[in-house]
């Protein structure tokens, strides 16, 4: 196909989304380099994302742009044969059986804490924040902390597990705000070591684990934006696995990231450069784990604040800039770009959820209390 009907075929698609090639609204995309069209037609999601990071492309107003490529579905409309195949070995591999349980450690968790310190909010808490009645980001962050601690019921002398507890800062809340004590597990090693120098001193043990090595029991557990490392054919593993830990009168809250429909696989471009063997469960993958292990209490959505915490993160991440690029190279900042506003985009677009699911083993005596 000729360089000027690629050109017309992605302009086609682009206009079903209201965005124009070299247009001069902020959501239009400037094109420095015409083999871009080729490359976004043969390569799906991924060719937009690396012509992005090699700079064949610009747009001023990222987030404004995938939003409306995603309310337009534009992203379920090129599936290259690399997708296929991606699709195919999802089913057939555990892409995140024991052995694999540590790459995203190493490749996303491990990157920097440098990096972390000055992307999130003061406490450094990696998962969607709570705005109902917040005005910044760190009210935001510990009004989601507050309301985890809240649903959970946390009462002093409490043993609480944290399944992927990032750099503690959850641990550290719930030790502060309700006398409990807290064991975290991570699977990313410099998580684990910041981690235990900021709780240094408290009731908090930070450990290198796997979820799966667990056997303890606990008053409470939960697990906040880490089921999406999970892996499907492992949700009800993990369930297990929780369900063998917690007490019968106790009480679970996983928070994760959710899509609208099931499937087996993530996005092509966020696998390579971000997360690697990620994936999102969809609701009827999380029922189909906890059936019969579980008594579903509370299921509290609130995706729309994603958008806005990752607007924020970016704001802080391009502001501290001049500090990180003496680490990170130009096309790391926009790998980062992508990655961050383009999500936002997603969210915005009510493409991705975010949840909130507390369960029992046996049911709460009298009902459960919802909390918002």
């Amino acid at each position: 196909m000729s360089q000027d009907k690629l050109h017309q075929k992605v302009e086609e698609l682009l206009f079903l989304a209201d965005v124009k090639i070299n247009g001069d609204r902020p959501w239009n995309i400037q094109v420095h380099d015409d083999k871009m069209c080729a490359r976004f037609l043969a390569e799906g999601s991924m060719g937009v994302g690396e012509s992005y990071m090699d700079g064949w492309w610009d747009c001023d107003s990222l987030d404004q742009l995938f939003d409306k490529v995603f309310r337009a579905g534009l992203d379920t409309k090129i599936k290259p044969l690399s997708y296929l195949f991606e699709v195919v070995k999802a089913k057939i591999v555990n892409l995140q059986k024991p052995s694999r349980a540590f790459k995203i450690g190493r490749y996303h968790y491990d990157m920097g804490n440098d990096l972390y310190r000055c992307m999130l909010d003061k406490r450094m808490i990696y998962s969607c924040a709570y705005w109902k009645n917040a005005s910044n980001l760190d009210e935001a962050q510990e009004a989601k902390l507050d309301l985890i601690c809240r649903k959970l019921g946390l009462k002093s002398g409490m043993r609480v597990l944290d399944i992927g507890c990032g750099w503690g800062g959850t641990a550290k809340f719930a030790v502060e705000h309700y006398n409990v004590e807290v064991i975290g597990i991570t699977v990313s090693e410099e998580q684990a070591r910041l981690g235990k120098e900021i709780c240094q001193g408290l009731p908090i043990e930070i450990r290198f684990q796997d979820y799966r090595s667990l056997n303890e029991v606990f008053d409470r557990i939960l697990s906040i934006g880490m089921i999406e490392h999970v892996g499907y054919k492992n949700y009800a593993e993990f369930m297990r696995v929780v369900k063998k830990c917690l007490k019968k009168n106790g009480l679970f809250l996983l928070h994760t990231i959710g899509r609208n429909s099931s499937d087996t696989n993530t996005d092509p471009w966020i696998n390579r450069y971000i997360f690697p063997n990620s994936m999102l469960p969809s609701a009827k993958q999380l029922c189909d784990a906890f059936n019969g292990l579980f008594v579903l209490e509370d299921w509290h959505s609130f995706g729309v604040y994603y958008d806005k915490t990752l607007m924020q993160w970016f704001e802080n991440f391009h502001n501290n800039w001049d500090v990180l690029k003496e680490k990170y190279d130009e096309r790391f900042y926009r790998m980062w770009k992508f990655y961050l506003l383009s999500c936002a985009g997603c969210f915005r677009a009510r493409v991705n959820q975010v949840w909130q699911i507390v369960f029992s083993p046996e049911g709460v005596q009298g009902g459960y209390l919802s909390q918002r």
